[in-house]
């Protein structure tokens, strides 16, 4: 039996421990080949920034024990997708898996992310795709901290991944989002979910003396619970504990009643 072949990203960086704890139990399943982002890339979305410089640096590291080639990409997550498709396999794989993210991508703020982000790439080009994050801290968005425990996470990786490799996902269901709690164990439930129409991280001004000054748009956690409704990834998440499975898909056309709202436009 051939083995699948997976490509695996993130937005977190080639030395994201979040990465290889992905990588290690991916490899399980089929030949995993690494292709992610030179630097920090959070915050990315599905952009290809036209400044990005599209070198390809190989690398070798030890996932469990035994020594990888992986390819660190000067570019964004969803660069890094295009280059490993394109340019390292020059093929499409069987799976593209996006992640493990430190912290949680849930609610509106899912068009922001990296890790979302890259898995979308993926599936614009017609492959099985699959973003997951871990609830984190925000202190350790941004962080390599071996103080994140991403045994479960990669755990529901693996299962989703063999369940994208054997399944065929319903027309419009084109990646799959998997938040996973930060408590979770492997026998954690998991539900299928809506994403929230809240504003999930809460942005604001940075603290300078002049515009002149280097400064980034800070962001704090501020998801609420209160009138959120019991199907969305930030309840499941959040008040539930359990792992939040969003089918997400790449028509992002409203499905409200055109009838009507040609009727509000004014069309005759």
């Amino acid at each position: 039996m051939v083995k699948p072949q997976i490509l695996l990203t993130n937005d977190d960086g080639i030395r994201s421990p979040g990465l290889w704890a992905a990588a290690a139990s991916l490899s399980d399943l089929g030949y995993v080949t690494v292709t992610a982002p030179r630097e920090q890339s959070s915050g990315m979305g599905r952009s290809l920034p036209n400044t990005s410089d599209g070198i390809i640096h190989e690398e070798r590291v030890q996932v469990n024990g035994q020594e990888w080639n992986v390819f660190a990409v000067g570019g964004s997550p969803a660069q890094s997708v295009l280059h490993g498709v394109l340019e390292v396999l020059k093929f499409k794989p069987d799976l593209v898996v996006s992640g493990i993210n430190y912290g949680e991508n849930v609610a509106s703020g899912v068009t922001i992310s990296g890790t979302v982000g890259a898995a979308m790439e993926a599936a614009s080009l017609g492959i099985p795709s699959i973003a997951v994050s871990l609830e984190t801290d925000s202190k350790y968005h941004l962080s390599y901290s071996d103080e994140v425990n991403f045994k479960a996470a990669a755990g529901f990786a693996l299962r989703f991944a063999r369940l994208l490799l054997e399944k065929q996902l319903p027309t419009d269901v084109d990646l799959l989002k998997v938040d996973v709690p930060w408590d979770a164990t492997l026998d954690t439930p998991w539900q299928l979910t809506r994403i929230s129409r809240q504003r999930y991280y809460e942005p604001f001004a940075p603290k300078r003396n002049s515009w002149n000054e280097p400064a980034s748009i800070g962001y704090r956690e501020a998801g609420r619970l209160e009138n959120e409704p019991e199907d969305t990834d930030v309840y499941v998440l959040r008040k539930k504990r359990w792992v939040s499975v969003s089918p997400l898909s790449l028509d992002m056309t409203s499905r409200a009643d055109f009838g009507e709202l040609d009727r509000l436009m004014g069309k005759s």
